[in-house]
């Protein structure tokens, strides 16, 4: 039977450490707690200045009566009763949700296809894509001048194909009610598409070449391996432009607004020239700023369903 040795009291508290020893977390000076947001103090002050201060203003004028001068009346959802009575703003409205549509089908699937295609090309491809990248850096005032001067109705390529013995485009396009939206839209796609294509072609080249052999090797055509192997590998990339072009959608104005004004009869108005027009040419400030809000609720709403989507395991 074997006797237990007692153990050493210097034993036991050999490896524990006085409280005086243990790591305290180190104090601060109040000069370097200053030096520290002295770098992020600047962003938000400007921030304060140019959207928070701006955007509580504007709530507060979406509910009063004010011209632009003198003091603003209070006059409580007057403002919100004549928009959803307003038959421009609904006609406006329904312009946002078709320019949504054409930009989520036709530039993207432009984008994807000439990435696609370009992502083939080892030689040449950085000129490619300055190529492509160029409508997208030039001016929309130079743009949209440039495009009127191709769709007149007086000296355009509709009357040059005319001459050739094509004359279903010798017509006003921008001066057409059933053509003006979508000839917008067409100047519009021309000037975006060459980015989603930059944008989905670095995505693409990024995809581990691997998978193309595997799928290769299982007998996939190239549009297979598209489908199964470069759409899933660039999806992050995908819903990502996707959700800006929705958000962009809401907001466009500058296209529409020089080709156009919104006409003729309202055929091209959008939110934002809506908005433009009540502040800039009626002085109905309140009322602009209830569409201003209107137009807000919108891309919150579409931010929200993407939040909601990825907090229920939608990988986006």
């Amino acid at each position: 039977m074997t006797q237990s040795t007692p153990t050493s009291p210097a034993i036991v508290t050999s490896g524990l450490q006085p409280a005086s020893k243990v790591n305290k977390p180190a104090t601060r000076t109040p000069l370097e707690v200053l030096g520290r947001w002295s770098f992020i103090i600047p962003i938000l002050v400007l921030n304060l200045i140019v959207i928070v201060i701006p955007t509580i203003f504007s709530i507060y004028i979406a509910f009063t009566e004010w011209s632009g001068y003198g003091s603003p009346v209070f006059i409580g959802l007057q403002n919100f009763q004549k928009l959803f009575q307003d038959k421009v703003f609904f006609r406006a409205l329904g312009n946002n949700l078709t320019w949504t549509l054409i930009f989520l089908t036709v530039p993207v699937f432009m984008g994807l296809t000439g990435a696609y295609l370009m992502s083939g090309i080892k030689r040449g491809q950085i000129f490619y894509r300055l190529v492509f990248f160029i409508p997208y850096v030039i001016s929309s005032v130079v743009n949209t001048q440039m495009w009127r001067f191709i769709l007149s109705p007086r000296n355009g390529i509709g009357v040059w194909l005319a001459e050739h013995g094509i004359p279903w485009l010798n017509f006003a396009i921008l001066g057409n009610k059933d053509s003006a939206l979508f000839g917008v839209a067409f100047v519009d796609s021309w000037h975006f598409w060459g980015f989603l294509v930059v944008m989905y072609l670095a995505a693409m080249t990024a995809v581990d070449t691997e998978l193309y052999e595997v799928a290769r090797l299982d007998g996939a055509t190239r549009f297979q391996q598209f489908w199964y192997v470069t759409l899933p590998s660039i999806r992050p990339t995908l819903v990502f432009t996707i959700l800006m072009i929705i958000i962009w959608s809401s907001l466009t104005f500058d296209y529409i607004y020089i080709l156009t004004g919104g006409g003729p009869a309202h055929a091209s108005e959008v939110m934002s020239t809506h908005l433009y027009n009540q502040a800039f040419f009626r002085f109905d400030v309140g009322y602009a700023a209830s569409i201003g809000i209107m137009m807000t609720i919108w891309v919150m709403i579409t931010v929200g369903i993407f939040v909601i989507l990825r907090r229920r395991g939608w990988e986006i």
